[in-house]
């Protein structure tokens, strides 16, 4: 179970400790003294007159949360706990669900699932908010507590109750907990295609999609006809990795820029030469759940020219945060920067558009579920660099002939993920009919891979 240090979609953090510099704080004026003296008024106050004893540590941790709260969803204080958090969520396995989540109002609220875990297989969905856990309330508690009791020991049960935007009762689930192994790379061969699934970005993810496309190549005994990249549901991880992603796929240019405060405070990541898919067809797949490290990957393809993104527009969150370390096991996770893609563009609120906008028709909720995204969320960043608003140029409200299948048609058809369907189809169609036949039947024999 990932806590905030992978919420709301996501992060693109940079994991290098930088210590905070006291000598580099801003000379404290006359008007910051009276504030600091009121919050002090305030302090002893609550300190002496609350109904219940609060200790120092109480009332400093929740004065720090608060501050960092103010700024933007996804500044927070790290610590000791959130530590080990985040250590699992980029190095190791855990005892769990396979849950993303993040805390939205008091609300614990479903960022992703993860593929072929108890959650991914009992249907939970981006957007669903948990408000029982094994038939107790967690509604208005600590996130820490909630994650806590959905970890526990592989082989045991725990009961979830889901409240479903869009759906009028609650829904009851009952998982078997695994150990929840860190893989962020899949792959597969469908017919001639190469199918490279990314969910998240944690410190091997760039080896092991070098490595992906190598053990593509050996199960065909040859070149496949292209490549799907399906970055669907993934929240993000580390910057490196990103760059590392988009590399294995570009022989030159800028990936990504990251911009901080200052004008010229401005940091540009190059690919270097080679390019270890050859210049294959790359197909891109996106979706509401495809956030920060995924959009720069996504973002890099696009601009380049690289890869064709395929879809729903992605989850828009253009900020970078570092890790300021304040203590031995404690830190702050700042955003410090906003980054931007080769072309300039910041996908801050906005996100990536897909070149071909591709509904997931096999989810019988897609029309009704509503989507959230970094817009929605409180505080978000705005985006400072506006893009033109095409839309009402290119809106058309006839219906697109291809995307009318109803999900009864699709099951029948043995089609359970129409999206990839759809994408592996159109790299399949390189290879002419018998390719596209070949990849129908791969999607037939085996759902979702």
């Amino acid at each position: 179970m990932k806590t905030r240090l992978l919420q709301a979609a996501a992060l693109v953090t940079t994991m290098a400790m930088v210590p905070v510099a006291t000598g580099a704080m801003a000379a404290v004026d006359t008007a910051t003294y009276r504030a600091m003296d009121q919050f002090l008024d305030v302090y002893n106050r609550v300190k002496a007159d609350y109904v219940d004893k609060v200790t120092d540590e109480q009332l400093i941790k929740g004065a720090i949360d608060g501050m960092l709260s103010s700024l933007d969803p996804h500044s927070s204080y790290v610590d000791a706990s959130d530590f080990d958090n985040m250590r699992i969520a980029t190095e190791g396995n855990y005892g769990g669900l396979g849950l993303t989540v993040s805390m939205e109002d008091g609300a614990v609220k479903v960022i992703a699932p993860q593929e072929d875990t108890p959650a991914g297989r009992a249907g939970i969905k981006s957007g669903d908010y948990i408000t029982h856990i094994d038939g107790k309330l967690i509604y208005g508690g600590k996130l820490d507590e909630a994650t806590a009791q959905m970890r526990g020991k592989p082989g045991t049960k725990v009961m979830l109750t889901l409240v479903r935007p869009g759906r009028d009762k609650p829904i009851d689930v009952t998982l078997v907990r695994e150990v929840i192994v860190q893989r962020p790379v899949k792959w597969e061969v469908k017919g001639d295609v190469g199918y490279i699934n990314i969910n998240t970005f944690s410190e091997q993810t760039g080896a092991d999609t070098r490595a992906a496309i190598v053990a593509i190549d050996k199960a065909l005994g040859k070149k496949p006809l292209g490549y799907v990249v399906d970055l669907r549901e993934n929240g993000g991880g580390l910057l490196t990795q990103a760059i590392a992603v988009s590399d294995a796929f570009l022989d030159h240019g800028e990936i990504v820029s990251q911009r901080g405060r200052e004008k010229g405070d401005i940091e540009r990541y190059f690919a270097k030469p080679g390019d270890d898919a050859k210049g294959l067809p790359i197909v891109v797949l996106t979706d509401s759940g495809t956030a920060s490290a995924s959009e720069i990957v996504a973002g890099a393809l696009q601009d380049h020219h690289r890869g064709l993104v395929m879809g729903e527009r992605t989850f828009g969150k253009g900020s970078v945060q570092t890790l300021l370390q304040v203590g031995p096991r404690t830190a702050l996770r700042l955003t410090t920067a906003r980054y931007f893609t080769p072309s300039g563009k910041s996908v801050q609120e906005g996100g990536i558009e897909p070149d071909i906008r591709v509904p997931q028709l096999s989810d019988p909720d897609y029309k009704t579920r509503p989507v959230f995204r970094e817009a929605d969320l409180r505080r978000h960043l705005i985006n400072e660099i506006k893009s033109p608003d095409n839309k009402v140029l290119e809106e058309d409200v006839k219906d697109d002939p291809r995307f009318t299948a109803t999900p009864e048609t699709l099951k029948k058809q043995g089609i359970e993920d129409f999206q990839l369907w759809y994408a592996l189809k159109t790299v399949a169609r390189l290879g002419g009919p018998s390719q596209v036949a070949a990849v129908t039947q791969s999607m037939a024999a085996k759902k979702k891979p």
